[in-house]
């Protein structure tokens, strides 16, 4: 007589609820993450326009003041030494991910975020010469 090996139907059961308790853990850590990965992101173009407006002021004064500076082939309004709401977003090589929207500040907003406009990054040129722009960060909608 041959002897027969393999899972019990107890064993079976007893795996699959094992397992089914690791994913209740498990998918709410994952979706923290989404999260934490917009919020990173918005950080992250955060920085870059601030760098991006401040090299973009270091050719302006290179430059001697001109009223437009040239960028990577990009014609760039400047305005107190730094670059106009309407071309900052020239002056950044990719915000893929991301919608801009020039007006009185430009403002760019997280494609997919459950509250765009509260995961965003808005950038506010000087209002006189000598001081520095603003560039803010919401997150609270990421």
């Amino acid at each position: 007589m041959r002897k027969v090996s393999g899972f019990t139907l107890i064993e079976l059961v007893v795996v699959i609820s094992i397992l089914g308790i690791l994913a209740a853990f498990a998918i709410p850590r994952f979706i923290s993450l989404e999260t934490e990965a917009r919020i990173s992101t918005t950080q992250s173009l955060a920085g870059s326009v601030r760098s991006a407006s401040a090299l973009s002021h270091g050719l302006w004064l290179a430059q001697s003041s001109p009223a437009t500076i040239t960028m990577e082939g990009q014609s760039i309004s400047m305005t107190n030494g730094y670059p106009t709401t309407a071309t900052i977003d020239d002056t950044l090589a990719d915000f893929t991910g991301y919608t801009f929207t020039p007006g009185a500040t430009g403002v760019w907003t997280k494609d997919g975020s459950p509250t765009p406009a509260s995961c965003a990054v808005t950038y506010t040129p000087p209002a006189a010469s000598g001081d520095a722009p603003t560039v803010t960060v919401a997150t609270g909608g990421c």
